[in-house]
């Protein structure tokens, strides 16, 4: 669970600003849920044979015996919300944002503490909402200069598509069973779909010869992932990729992820896809549903904007040996005056040169000086510190004016 320092930050800060943007271009409102929730929700929505449930919760016993659960992922909380205020039956478009838990292997690419932005669309049947988020994913993208990336599409069917396609697999892969990992060997048990989403080499190799979750689908789902195909592939790098299931039991329909080679092994840095069956599993009313989360750890290091503007700042500079509350009101007028500028006020009794020299490395391009004379006579220094700058001994009221022209 890493600590974040300002200089991580920067980027995060940069990231987050050109995603609001987008956000409020689609029109898409903020939710916040709880960190911590019964842990029934997420073995009701995520999946009992899912690796979040079995071994990836974060679960303890409160006060009352109850078991809770730090959230893992985002969706199922959302759906929780929606319900228990009764609007199951409205439509909505929704973002949030936040730390998620998973107690899985730290490695690169992966923590147990991670963040999170996500998007759910909510009462939107299958069709133009699966459209507008891929839109989305291709304004986020090119918003923060992600140019090399693909996404990944597939379509998971109907209940009965995906029940004849796991017999299928399990009498195909039964006589193998001995060379499968023991984790694929489990999953082939409880889930046999998930045996699709396997790094395991060895598994994949004989996935290669065996039956295609493409030929269990209807035509009308194949043409809608082609289509999909048809409407982006001018736009960004865009395939069906016929082993994609996404690792929650809850996808239904259509489910998409977007990787980079530039993350490593482990590449995704955004996924999702349609889960039109949640609501009813978690106790609610049929509700038709799609979304996507984001991996914020894994695109900050993806971020590429050029030419980022860096804001203005200015250096305030007291060497009055006995500044009163008068100095304190004139950085606070400049603040208010133009909120634009930085104003970094050095809080210690250094020297001049000390403090010029600490307002360099602050990265400030200009700085006020305010000494005893300056103080008397209701004046101040404005004083440039590129190699050339010059500096001016000007009344109060000429820096204000100065500071708000900046």
């Amino acid at each position: 669970m890493p600590d974040l320092f300002p200089q991580d930050l920067e980027r995060w800060h940069i990231f987050e600003s050109k995603l609001s943007e987008v956000f409020y271009s689609f029109d898409i409102h903020e939710i916040r849920t709880p960190l911590l929730e019964p842990t029934e929700l997420f073995a009701r929505s995520v999946g009992n044979s899912s690796d979040i449930i079995n071994k990836e919760l974060y679960s303890f016993l409160d006060r009352n015996k109850d078991s809770i659960s730090l959230r893992p992922e985002g969706s199922a909380s959302i759906i929780r919300a929606i319900i228990q205020k009764k609007q199951e039956h409205e439509k909505h478009k929704l973002w949030y944002q936040g730390p998620m838990f998973r107690y899985e292997r730290p490695q690169k690419g992966r923590f147990r503490q991670f963040h999170q932005v996500g998007v759910e669309y909510l009462g939107f049947e299958e069709g133009v909402a699966e459209y507008e988020l891929i839109s989305m994913v291709l304004q986020i993208n090119k918003s923060i200069g992600i140019s090399d990336y693909t996404i990944k599409i597939n379509h998971l069917g109907d209940a009965k598509a995906k029940e004849s396609f796991c017999k299928s697999l399990v009498s195909f892969l039964s006589p193998h069973i001995e060379k499968l990992h023991e984790k694929d060997q489990a999953r082939l048990k409880s889930n046999p779909l998930r045996v699709l989403d396997s790094k395991e080499q060895s598994t994949q190799e004989l996935l290669q010869s065996g039956p295609k979750f493409q030929d269990f689908i209807s035509n009308e789902s194949k043409n809608f992932l082609q289509n999909l195909v048809n409407t982006y592939s001018n736009h960004c790098n865009i395939l069906i990729d016929q082993t994609l299931v996404r690792g929650l039991d809850y996808y239904t329909g259509v489910v998409f992820e977007a990787v980079s080679k530039g993350l490593g092994a482990q590449d995704a840095f955004l996924g999702g896809g349609r889960y039109d069956k949640l609501s009813n599993q978690l106790g609610g009313k049929d509700m038709h549903a799609i979304g996507f989360a984001i991996g914020i750890e894994r695109i900050v290091e993806l971020l590429n904007i050029k030419n980022i503007k860096s804001p203005k700042k200015v250096g305030f500079i007291v060497t009055a040996k006995q500044a009163d509350q008068k100095t304190y009101k004139i950085a606070d007028d400049l603040r208010s005056t133009n909120k634009t500028i930085i104003l970094d006020t050095f809080l210690n009794d250094g020297s001049l040169k000390s403090q010029l020299r600490r307002a360099n490395k602050n990265n400030c391009t200009h700085v006020i000086i305010i000494g005893e004379e300056e103080l008397k006579n209701n004046q101040m220094i404005w004083k440039d510190l590129s190699e050339v700058g010059k500096q001016e001994l000007l009344s109060s009221k000429e820096v204000i004016e100065k500071y708000i022209n900046f």
